[in-house]
């Protein structure tokens, strides 16, 4: 399993390349970004300089979406990005929330979100697209590769995900959830003619690493609870859509009930005031907190139910403790060990080696 960082393009950026690069240091995979130009800097700016300063990670937003961005340019600026620092980037994309939301928008459409990844994907390929009519080709990007990886959680968005997506991002790392939206991407990967095993898995979602005492995780739910408020946002759009006793789990749905509003100056920070409908019990499952056994055994658990990359969301006030952390005691552990030779017992005196073997 992979595991990746997502970051917030908080002022300064210097700070966000910094983190990029010690998560790089640490084993990282990936670097992901919110993608919310109002509220924060511009994330493609800073993915430039995130991919001058290191060496192998990969780069990309959780998540864009069709509505703020044209969709050649986007195409355009990951192209470009690969033709400097070779095929570094990934494209997250989903409907759209804050970004949409600040200028008073709606997210986007499920077809629009289907014909954009369509579009992004071509060109971010080097291969052509159809605009409005007009086939268009960047003539200068064949070498470009770009995987896109659709975020969501409703039936409709899952169902696009198995049909046309490179990958699905989850952002909540329920097991239970993580289960049913599995074999949701999955069963239309597998109805539209495509290899289910071909959709990558990613799960999103914060992780603290704590001594494993009782005050230690009370603290990490304070810092972490935004993220239900967070995750709630688009929870509420499709209670709305499918009403609360859909196919949808209640294990996502139901806990929105106390829900009342939601204020996007305080999005994706610790200490959102609008989260405090959320319960404990949410923020546990929501995302991994405790000790680094307790984080390890709940990523194993997700990479038993095919999880291919667990991203960890650091909005919260040990950003820093938990990419050490997480680089040495987590990451370590996680790898298959691999052993530099393979050690056989040596023959006894007096006897040839298959008489050896056959005696111990």
């Amino acid at each position: 399993m992979d595991i990746g960082v997502v970051l917030q393009c908080t002022p300064p950026a210097s700070r966000v390349i910094e983190l990029a690069r010690i998560a790089e240091t640490h084993g990282f995979s990936h670097v992901w970004t919110f993608d919310s130009h109002l509220l924060w800097q511009e994330p493609y700016v800073i993915f430039s300089q995130i991919l001058a300063a290191t060496r192998k990670v990969v780069v990309g937003p959780m998540v864009t979406n069709p509505s703020t961005r044209d969709w050649t340019v986007t195409a355009s600026t990951f192209a470009t990005l690969n033709d400097m620092f070779g095929n570094r980037t990934i494209c997250g994309i989903g409907r759209g929330d804050s970004a949409v939301r600040t200028l008073g928008g709606r997210p986007a459409t499920v077809a629009e979100l289907r014909e954009s990844i369509g579009v992004i994907r071509e060109l971010g390929n080097g291969r052509s697209a159809e605009i409005g009519g007009t086939t268009v080709r960047f003539p200068w990007a064949q070498a470009s590769r770009l995987p896109v990886w659709t975020a969501g959680y409703g039936p409709r968005v899952l169902d696009l995900t198995g049909e046309v997506a490179d990958g699905f991002i989850l952002q909540l790392a329920d097991p239970d959830i993580t289960r049913w939206t599995i074999a949701r991407v999955r069963g239309a990967a597998e109805r539209a003619g495509r290899d289910p095993r071909d959709v990558k898995i990613c799960v999103a979602a914060p992780a603290y690493v704590t001594d494993g005492s009782a005050a230690a995780l009370e603290h990490a739910r304070e810092q972490c609870r935004w993220f239900g408020g967070m995750v709630g946002n688009h929870v509420a759009d499709i209670v709305a859509k499918y009403g609360a006793d859909s196919e949808v789990p209640a294990a996502l749905t139901e806990y929105i009930a106390g829900r009342r509003g939601y204020d996007y100056n305080q999005h994706g920070r610790a200490g959102n005031t609008h989260a405090d409908f959320v319960p404990d019990a949410v923020v546990d499952r929501f995302c991994l907190l405790g000790s680094p056994d307790e984080q390890l055994a709940r990523l194993r658990e997700l990479e038993e139910l095919g999880v291919d990359q667990f991203a960890v969301y650091l909005q919260h006030d040990a950003k820093t403790s938990t990419l050490e952390a997480y680089g040495e005691s987590v990451l370590p552990r996680l790898a298959h060990p691999v052993t530099a030779t393979e050690h056989t017992a040596a023959p006894v005196a007096g006897t040839n080696s298959t008489e050896a073997a056959s005696t111990t």
